[in-house]
């Protein structure tokens, strides 16, 4: 065979490759709004630079952050432990082990943690650390991808099942398959709402690409939500029943829009701040791609070193009720990876985070100085 034939040959088995490989990802298109960059509200600055450091001993990840009831600091790490120590980092020690990966989790009025664990589902989890599943499946249909709750004043638990498509336990674990749901752009993420008592479930609102972070009005009329396939952040009424945001109500406005990174947990602060952390900052090419899915499929098929990854930024937010920015920390050397958002205490802001070993903290006067 002659060396042309041959090279034709690899050329078109490179083509068949990039163009038919079976892809899990079924990609629909959308129109990603052109990026604000870090401007405004979001110019940059170095606030969130020279974090003082909590060690995790040997643990990483330390995803959602929160103050129990017995004064006590609780986080969730990759290991799928809950981790609980004092507000000082001592006495650290492993609060219970799920078998999982719990992402957001809130306490009920019995000081029992609710834990959405994404391998698992909805837990109870006592103070003793003995663990329940309260729910995994709605009318026989599968919690895939089971990431934030909030506990209402009344007992209701309000829960974000980010993905109808991809669970983490069928797809290697919670970065892959976010990574998939977020390419395709198929918005199947869900808001539930859980009755305790009744042992009922249902869906309060869906269409969502990627539902992450959700946290309560003062009023506990409203969810904030965050959507973050989308750059944007959503206030829907508790009301709201089986609503698909896509086709427009008054139930469900857009509080933030066009963000300049990917928001993940929500977390209610003092003086009506919500906390909003950006895991990753917006990638240009990853928006440029946003109204072509075939090129998504193909891209998919190159080696992961050559896709488009968003850039170490660490970033993270407050902002009202009414959608004003009250608060903005940035570090633009990332030298904290994927801030998921912040915990306020009376004296300081705890960094949530992905991939950290360790917990990020600052004295609250330096930042929220009157």
């Amino acid at each position: 065979m002659s060396m042309k034939k041959i090279f034709t040959a690899l050329f078109l088995t490179l083509v068949g490759y990039f163009m038919f490989w079976p892809v899990p990802i079924k990609p629909e298109s959308w129109d990603a709004p052109e990026a604000p960059g870090y401007t405004g509200p979001h110019a940059p600055n170095k606030r969130l630079a020279g974090l003082r450091l909590i060690t995790l001993n040997d643990e990483k990840g330390p995803e959602h952050v929160a103050l129990g009831k017995d004064g006590k600091l609780y986080a969730s790490v990759a290991s799928g432990k809950i981790l609980r120590m004092n507000t000082d980092g001592a006495m650290l020690e492993v609060f219970t082990h799920t078998g999982g990966r719990v992402l957001g989790f809130d306490f009920d009025s019995d000081s029992n943690l609710i834990a959405a664990d994404a391998m698992l589902g909805i837990l109870s989890i006592t103070p003793k650390g003995t663990i329940k599943i309260l729910v995994n499946h709605i009318n026989g249909d599968p919690i895939r991808y089971p990431n934030s709750v909030v506990v209402a004043s009344n007992g209701m638990i309000y829960i974000t099942d980010s993905s109808g498509r991809f669970a983490p336990s069928d797809w290697g674990g919670t970065f892959e398959a976010s990574m998939l749901d977020i390419v395709e752009q198929s918005a199947t993420g869900r808001v539930l709402e859980y009755h305790p008592r009744l042992n009922k479930t249902r869906i309060i609102a869906k269409g969502l690409s990627f539902a992450n972070g959700i946290t309560l009005s003062d009023d506990e009329q409203s969810l904030f939500v965050n959507e973050t396939g989308r750059y944007r952040v959503w206030k829907i009424a508790v009301s709201a029943d089986n609503l698909d945001i896509s086709q427009g109500s008054p139930l469900a406005n857009i509080v933030l829009d066009n963000l300049p990174g990917y928001p993940d947990n929500l977390m209610r602060g003092d003086e009506g701040r919500i906390w909003l952390g950006f895991a990753k900052p917006r990638n240009a090419i990853i928006d440029f791609m946003a109204d072509k899915p075939l090129l998504r499929k193909i891209v998919l098929r190159f080696p992961r070193a050559l896709w488009p990854m968003p850039k170490t930024y660490s970033h993270v937010m407050a902002f009202t009720e009414e959608g004003k920015i009250a608060v903005d920390l940035q570090d633009p050397a990332g030298t904290y990876p994927e801030t998921t958002s912040v915990t306020e205490t009376d004296d300081r802001l705890y960094i949530q985070s992905l991939h950290a070993n360790n917990l990020g903290w600052l004295a609250k006067r330096t930042i929220l100085a009157p």
